[in-house]
């Protein structure tokens, strides 16, 4: 796996298709018109805000405005093959996560577009990761040990949540069962907002989801939080131990983002969008509002960008062959 430094200073390995310009072309006057931005997902959710806490600050420093269009739908698919199927001219982009470049793949059947192929991928956007969570007042464990062995005592097993098959806190939550020889049942949701309320009921025993959404609940204390997926601590939850210093070795998964366009956007526009993209990973008011809702803003060269997507497609295979999801 990729280790942050590498990611922050580029490697040099196979990057997303990033077609030249015809020689002597000149690209200074982009852009000169407003920039169509597809976020895959719907609106209100975390990752809908982050891109558009980024569509806000791009806007400002490329000097035209970014005009959002959520097309959600079949795990972001269809927000995907927009982008992908739009002209390479700079003027459609939008996010593109794990799930998008470094699962779907191995989770559906046929996709309408190739990941590996059918995108330039700009620049790393955010990068956050899941959390171990239980209702405080239904569960009586109070570190992630307590919490696997009154997992395995329980007689009818243990429920979890995600906002979805094949999800990353899908997956998560099938490899820490598998691993840990919990009898876990996997409860697929549309989102957390449908997940919180069902484990402070008590009807969902666990979550290994996207620390963003459970920021609040954490917080407040009605959820315990007894592990990060992160190689570190997170820094706006420092009490909270990574798996690995709570006991659960070789768990390292989060969720991140990259900023793509369609394959064949010219260099000069990759390289002034990946431009903005550093400056708006380097201005610490950003980065304050990215912790606030549980995520870091993080920047990266194209070619690090697409090394590290390339670089976690081996282990979420794997997490998707113990998951047994499979999307049609």
């Amino acid at each position: 796996m990729i280790d942050r430094r590498t990611l922050l200073r580029g490697a040099p390995l196979a990057a997303a298709a990033l077609v030249a310009p015809a020689l002597g072309q000149s690209y200074g006057d982009w852009p000169n018109r407003p920039i169509r931005a597809i976020i895959p997902w719907p609106p209100g959710g975390s990752t809908d805000v982050l891109a558009r806490l980024v569509c806000e600050q791009l806007g400002t420093r490329l000097g035209q405005n970014f005009v959002l269009e959520n097309r959600p739908g079949a795990g972001g698919n269809i927000g995907m093959d927009a982008i992908a199927k739009s002209a390479p001219d700079g003027y459609t982009q939008g996010p593109a996560t794990i799930a998008n470049l470094s699962i779907a793949q191995f989770l559906y059947a046929k996709l309408p577009f190739d990941p590996e192929k059918d995108f330039s991928v700009i620049s790393m956007h955010w990068e956050l990761p899941n959390v171990l969570v239980a209702p405080a007042q239904f569960c009586p464990a109070n570190t992630a040990q307590e919490f696997i062995a009154w997992a395995k005592s329980r007689p009818n097993g243990v429920s979890f949540g995600s906002p979805g098959v094949g999800t990353t806190a899908h997956l998560s939550g099938s490899m820490f069962c598998d691993r840990q020889k919990i009898d876990g049942q996997h409860v697929p949701f549309r989102g957390a907002a449908q997940i919180i309320p069902a484990m402070l009921s008590g009807d969902l025993t666990f979550a290994l989801d996207n620390l963003a959404s459970y920021m609040p609940v954490i917080q407040e204390g009605r959820m315990k939080a007894f592990a990060v997926t992160s190689p570190e601590r997170w820094p706006s939850l420092p009490q909270i131990p990574t798996m690995a210093e709570a006991g659960i070795p070789d768990f390292v998964v989060t969720s991140w983002c990259t900023w793509v366009g369609p394959a064949g956007i010219p260099r000069p526009i990759v390289d002034r969008v990946n431009a903005a993209l550093k400056d708006v990973a380097a201005d610490p008011a950003m980065q304050a509002r990215f912790l606030q809702t549980g995520a870091k803003c993080v920047w990266s060269t194209p070619e690090a960008a697409s090394a590290y997507a390339a670089s976690q497609r081996p282990m979420l295979k794997e997490m998707v062959r113990i998951s047994g999801a499979r999307m049609e």
